[in-house]
């Protein structure tokens, strides 16, 4: 949905996958609301049937219109009307396209090429669910919601990671400013940058990143690629403090004995109230 209800087709940005009973269905963001496709969910339905025919129905354009009225001001309602009016009709039948084209619909969507077949907002697919089977409609909603709980959880997980990578710039720009001489070479330089960022790996993991690596070749990336969460919070506040110190002149042993004692103690709070969470 566009700016003041207007729809662009074509400014999809992600796709996803959910699977009810063994249907697969394709759901699609645009202007950062969720479409699904009706195609795909036809599949789930027996007999031949087409979305044409789900269209044509009485009940099907009123439900369309009265979310058409709510959601979308350019919505022609007029023309909707002459439509409607139709859907009695044993000759009545219209395609998504002419819909959307007479009535300047957003709710529906007929879309070509990738991902290409009949998309439907959110609201009017769990409508065209129904129509489907109320068991379909049941499983769809449900599989939807767990899609979008796993976005969530993963938008927060990065979201974290995210700030551990700013935090990263604070930090090496602290090590850079004081602890880099100007004299040494490129290759001098990030054996430095390797040496203070292991400060914090044996501070919170307990171990270099040249001791993951050896321990655990058969990993592709970093001991921080597989951090959990909280030790991404504890990482993304040491490298603050470390950049502190840093700056205070704390000699690099006395700043790692630090660091692992507010690891230590951060991860014990983080852990207790994850645990609480969980309880409640």
């Amino acid at each position: 949905m566009g700016k003041n209800g207007i729809f662009k087709p074509g400014e999809e940005n992600t796709m996803s996958k959910i699977t009810v009973q063994k249907t697969e269905i394709t759901v699609i963001q645009i202007y950062d609301e969720d479409y699904m496709c009706l195609t795909d969910m036809l599949k789930a339905k027996d007999g031949d049937f087409f979305v044409t025919d789900w269209l044509r129905n009485r009940n099907t354009l009123e439900y369309i219109g009265i979310w058409e009225q709510i959601n979308n001001p350019n919505f022609n309602y007029g023309e909707f009307a002459t439509i409607r009016n139709k859907s009695g009709l044993n000759s009545f039948k219209i395609s998504v396209g002419e819909f959307v084209e007479k009535t300047n619909a957003i709710s529906l969507h007929a879309k070509a090429g990738r991902y290409g077949g009949t998309y439907a907002h959110k609201d009017i697919a769990f409508q065209f669910a129904m129509w489907i089977s109320p068991e379909f409609q049941i499983y769809i909603v449900k599989e939807f919601q767990r899609l979008k709980d796993a976005e969530q959880k993963l938008l927060g997980w990065s979201a974290k990671r995210e700030l551990a990578k700013i935090n990263y710039h604070i930090h090496t720009d602290a090590v850079k400013q004081n602890l880099v001489p100007k004299e040494l070479t490129a290759k001098q330089a990030a054996a430095i940058y390797a040496d203070e960022a292991d400060v914090l790996n044996v501070a919170l993991f307990g171990m270099t990143a040249k001791e993951w690596r050896t321990k655990n070749h058969d990993l592709k990336g970093n001991i921080r690629d597989y951090a959990s969460i909280n030790e991404l919070i504890c990482l993304s506040n040491m490298e603050n403090i470390n950049a502190v110190l840093i700056n205070d002149s704390i000699p690099q042993k006395e700043r790692l004995l630090r660091l692992n004692k507010i690891a230590i103690q951060q991860m014990t709070i983080l852990v207790e109230v994850q645990g609480r969470k969980l309880l409640k």
